[in-house]
């Protein structure tokens, strides 16, 4: 098992600040990401109209596919390593460390490291290199990733297309399923470079910000997404949450009423502790995620 539970951290990095590391105007190519900030995740959700539409076609899905479940799926994975020059100080991801990411994937949703089976499994199905210090320092939803996305992307609507690059001010983020059909061309995940397996943006180098991310990919909200609230997650068996958790805080209890059960999920993938501490996916996610997929992304 790659994972191991941890004790409770320090209490300095309990409180590590959530917001993401500074959005630097134009670093030097050598700047390493500021390490010790908590983990922050780009991934917008749409405001609550649109969300709310978003779950009652998804549900209406579901009610209609009754106990069918679409199988199995293999996922092509598509590596656009984007650096700003020669060297892993400047982004030039060595493949060794792509083929680890792929292999974190798999444990992960193959419920290797301590949580419940999915039905995804990941295969590496191509990686190229493109030396572009705007694209490298692009920003969620600036023009340099637009033109970066638009000019690299490989595959259809199953295929997981992830870039590496600076961070853009956060360690990922991602698009979510049901955004596919309108840009295609924008659909995947983006990663800092230096949280990948072996990266140097400890304690986010074991490469659960790829796995974290990627579940926003197949479907998945924040556990702490809708706060202290029966809708919470929409997934019924991860426990609500107020916020997010940073470092490794066991036992945890932010939503304290009896409407509420439950201590925090600080273990799951979808909360913002540090990659040692995360190690699950609820039987619920893996459903959604399947249900997810089959509706915006079998081919």
């Amino acid at each position: 098992m790659r994972k191991a539970l941890l004790l409770p951290l320090t209490a300095a990095l309990a409180l590590l600040a959530a917001a993401p590391r500074e959005l630097l105007t134009r670093p030097t190519a050598a700047a390493a990401p500021q390490q010790g900030r908590g983990r922050s995740c780009g991934t917008a959700a749409p405001d609550p109209a649109r969300m709310a539409e978003a779950e009652s076609s998804f549900q209406k899905f579901q009610q209609t596919r009754g106990k069918k479940t679409a199988g199995a799926f293999a996922i092509p994975v598509y590596f656009h390593v984007i650096s700003a020059g020669a060297g892993i100080d400047n982004g030039d991801v060595p493949d060794q460390q792509l083929r680890a990411q792929v292999k974190v994937l798999n444990e992960a949703y193959a419920g290797a490291t301590g949580g419940t089976a999915t039905p995804f499994r990941f295969e590496l199905a191509g990686i190229d290199r493109t030396t572009n210090a705007d694209w490298f320092y692009m920003g969620i939803l600036s023009i340099q990733e637009r033109q970066a996305k638009a000019a690299l992307r490989k595959g259809g609507p199953e295929s997981l297309n992830i870039y590496t690059t600076f961070g853009g001010g956060y360690l990922g983020w991602a698009t979510f399923p049901n955004s596919y059909h309108a840009q295609p061309t924008q659909d995947g995940v983006v990663i800092d470079y230096t949280s990948v397996p072996g990266g140097s943006f400890y304690p986010y180098n074991e490469g659960d910000t790829g796995t974290h991310e990627v579940g926003h990919w197949l479907g998945l909200y924040h556990t702490f997404q809708n706060g202290c609230t029966p809708d919470n997650d929409y997934v019924d068996d991860t426990a609500a949450e107020a916020g997010p958790a940073f470092g490794c805080p066991v036992g945890r209890d932010s939503c304290t009423k009896s409407s509420y059960p439950g201590t925090d999920p600080v273990f799951n993938f979808m909360d913002y502790t540090d990659d040692p501490c995360m190690f699950e996916f609820t039987a619920g996610q893996s459903s959604r995620m399947e249900g997810m997929f089959a509706l915006y992304r079998k081919p």
